[in-house]
């Protein structure tokens, strides 16, 4: 008579045994964030840019090299925010500067460098600027053969807005080539040309003036490469005799004289600010990459199906 019994027991053990539910356990004081950032904030190095401590991409190089502090900790990642009125940022141990943006235009002469370092102790666009300003550099670069318009502020935001190419703010320049020019060239410059990055594309670009041996040319870029216009037209066997930077979006160079510089007016900052924000962002250009697989593969013959009512060949003889 015990063995239903038994039997009972045994089948309640087999049974699908409930799991028992996992409290939520409030982390340790111990263990809990401690980050000084906030959510709301501005990002850090929108800060530092605004502050004129240099473009934002260099002050995003600054922040992954681990040399910007918030309330004394290290901060390393892009895109932390902050709140630079009620918290503590410092750059390399020094605290941020309280200074008002200034904006400056120099017509740069050859020979001076775009540059606020330099190891040969060559003459710089900032040493130019009849200012006692801290944290000035140039907006973007000219080539020390190169002259003619270039920006000088301790605004890093704008400088962010006129150099990135995202934005696409145009500048203009005057380029004198040795050699005439045909309307052959300005075709091959208008579809396009290969540097050893990528191919490159000026915005817009004529033939304002030729010469007995040489050709005035007006070149629009909307991205600056590296002597970008000395390459394109090197590679159509044109060397540039002088190159002048005449315009920066709706900010031309006028009557300055080379060397001299002037404070930027109130709606002219307004108009720079303006003109990278009605610009649509655009994609950055990469490089074309090489495509080793072909689109149509040729057809491969199949082979030719054995049916049964084939004839067999020969003296007719079947195989056994």
């Amino acid at each position: 008579m015990s063995t239903p019994t038994s039997t009972r027991r045994r089948r309640s053990v087999k049974g699908p045994a409930k799991r028992p539910t996992k409290r939520p356990t409030k982390r340790p004081a111990a263990h809990r964030s401690t980050s000084t950032t906030t959510t709301t904030g501005e990002r850090l190095q929108k800060v530092l840019a605004a502050a004129g401590i240099d473009s934002r991409r260099q002050c995003e190089a600054l922040i992954l090299a681990g040399r910007v502090e918030v309330d004394g900790k290290a901060v390393t990642k892009l895109g932390t925010r902050v709140d630079p009125t009620q918290q503590e940022i410092r750059v390399d141990g020094s605290p941020l500067p309280d200074v008002r943006p200034v904006y400056y235009m120099l017509n740069k002469p050859p020979g001076v460098v775009s540059t606020n370092r330099d190891p040969g102790g060559r003459t710089r666009v900032i040493d130019l600027i009849d200012a006692e300003h801290s944290h000035l550099f140039p907006v973007g670069r000219l080539d020390a053969s190169s002259e003619g318009l270039i920006l000088v502020t301790n605004d890093g935001e704008l400088a962010n807005l006129l150099t990135h190419p995202r934005y696409g703010i145009e500048k203009t320049y005057q380029v004198q080539v040795a050699g005439l020019m045909g309307q052959g060239d300005l075709v091959k410059m208008r579809r396009g040309m290969y540097l050893a990055e990528a191919k490159v594309r000026p915005v817009r670009v004529r033939i304002t003036s030729r010469h007995k041996q040489s050709t005035l040319l007006e070149i629009v870029l909307d991205e600056g490469r590296n002597r970008e216009i000395r390459r394109l037209l090197a590679r159509l066997e044109h060397k540039v005799m002088k190159l002048r930077r005449v315009a920066i979006g709706p900010l031309r160079l006028g009557k300055l004289l080379p060397g001299e510089s002037r404070r930027l007016k109130r709606d002219e900052v307004r108009a720079l600010m303006q003109a990278a924000e009605e610009q649509p962002p655009t994609q950055v250009r990469q490089p074309r990459k090489k495509i080793t697989t072909a689109r149509n593969p040729p057809a491969t013959k199949s082979p030719a199906r054995k049916t049964s009512t084939s004839k067999p060949t020969g003296t007719g003889r079947r195989r056994r």
